[in-house]
């Protein structure tokens, strides 16, 4: 049955229906044009209705499909493919509107091109997920028309896609091979030598260039008379707790993410370090109110829970209650532990609301506190101010700037570790950190 709403009437149909009606006009000035005129209208009017028997012959004349990972990772580009096959025995030509998930905010992009019977158009597209949780897809349209192009039909085909976003696994495998399989320099992970003296023994080398001079042993150089050293492995078995704050603050974005989502992919990436580090990886949440709290364990499944707490987690609109953190710290981590706390300070004032809490936090535990370098601010302070509007934007951007760093100055008065960076470095800086405090024997 042909339905009006699947009948779209083309620009050539109307470009030649102004032909006629022109034709018509001229009649009245030239009578010997009026035949011509209502022969030509009858022959554009044929033309349509034989056009629309073409295309609404068949009742099913094109199959549509989606294929795409059910499980996408987020901030991380995703392959969408889709598949257009004609199960008729005509060619048809044919525009494709896909229904882009919401999120992509796309509604302009349209795919053309000229099928074949028996064949399959191909083509994909990116999706790059900016927001954990299930994302449809709407119903695609494709408008079909013949060789004659007078009309189009409209075909909706009804899908129920839906993929479902978590933590970047993508990132959580590229930093894993960037720390193990020596691609640290290249990467922006820095390659640390290990320092102090308080991790367990593991054999006695030759000295080579670089190595630190107190740790030779003498007697094993005098009996061997050369050079000898004592080595030793990274201490294990260490309680790392990712910290995440989902308070008000975390709901600034860079680059179409927020720091939430941010600190969240960080965290699984930093967790799956630890745990092949051979540390404990736990878990903690809160914003005015305590949220997760996953002991540190290295079980073969730590990962997955860490990932599944992970995916639900989502930021409040008020303050962070840090006195409640450490009420709740204290009672469930009895045992000194690396405390990686992502937050953000917008202002000194709110550093310093929270700094006494921080300072026994830190007194208990050792404390590294992550927070974000506003990048937009500091391009800005950068730029060349030629307007008076523009000098005033760069000195407000430069005050900004300063109070960041300046709030990273005061946590380090303070004997906190201080990490300062821009969240599209996050990861790499994170990890950089525990290494450093791991080759120090901090932890």
């Amino acid at each position: 049955m042909i339905r009006f709403t699947h009948i779209v009437l083309t620009n050539r149909f109307f470009l030649i229906y102004a032909g006629v009606v022109l034709l018509m006009f001229m009649a009245y000035l030239y009578p010997v044009l009026e035949s011509l005129s209502w022969i030509a209208g009858l022959c554009v009017i044929i033309l349509t209705i034989v056009d629309l028997f073409i295309l609404f012959a068949d009742k099913n004349v094109l199959a549509f499909s989606r294929s795409f990972a059910k499980r996408m990772d987020l901030g991380d580009p995703n392959t969408v493919q889709l598949f257009l096959r004609n199960t008729s025995s005509t060619s048809w030509s044919f525009v494709l509107v896909e229904a882009h998930p919401d999120q992509m905010q796309e509604r302009s992009a349209k795919y053309k091109g000229r099928i074949a019977p028996n064949e399959c158009f191909e083509t994909n597209y990116t999706f790059r997920p900016l927001t954990r949780g299930k994302h449809s897809f709407g119903h695609p349209l494709v408008l079909l028309h013949s060789l004659l192009g007078l009309a189009e039909r409209k075909m909706e085909f009804i899908t129920a896609d839906v993929c479902d976003v978590h933590p970047s696994v993508m990132q959580m495998r590229k930093h894993e091979l960037m720390v193990f399989q020596q691609q640290k320099l290249s990467s922006g992970l820095k390659r640390i030598r290990m320092l102090g003296n308080t991790n367990e023994f593991e054999q006695i080398k030759n000295y080579v260039q670089g190595d630190d001079i107190k740790r030779i042993n003498w007697k094993a150089t005098s009996r061997r008379n050369e050079l000898m050293t004592n080595q030793y492995q990274e201490e294990k078995a260490q309680q790392i707790y990712c910290v995440i704050d989902k308070g008000r603050s975390m709901q600034n974005a860079f680059d179409g993410m927020n720091y939430l989502d941010y600190a969240i992919n960080s965290t699984l990436v930093l967790s799956n370090i630890a745990l092949r580090k051979g540390d404990r990886a736990g878990l903690v949440t809160f914003s005015d109110k305590m949220g997760v709290v996953l002991p540190a364990e290295k079980k073969e499944n730590q990962l997955r829970r860490i990932s599944s707490e992970l995916y639900d987690q989502h930021t409040h609109f008020l303050e962070p209650d840090f006195e409640r953190l450490y009420l709740n710290l204290k009672q469930a981590i009895r045992t000194r532990s690396l405390l990686i706390l992502f937050t953000h300070f917008e202002t000194e004032t709110a550093m310093r609301r929270h700094l006494p809490m921080l300072r026994k936090l830190n007194q208990k535990h050792l404390l590294v506190v992550v927070f974000f370098e506003n990048t937009e601010v500091k391009d800005q302070s950068l730029r060349k101010a030629v307007t008076s509007d523009e000098l005033y934007l760069q000195v407000i951007s430069e005050r900004m700037a300063t109070i960041q760093h300046r709030i990273a100055l005061e946590l380090k008065r303070n004997g906190i570790q201080t990490v300062l960076t821009p969240p599209d470095q996050l990861s790499v800086n994170t990890i950089n950190k525990y290494m450093e405090l791991k080759a120090k024997g901090r932890i």
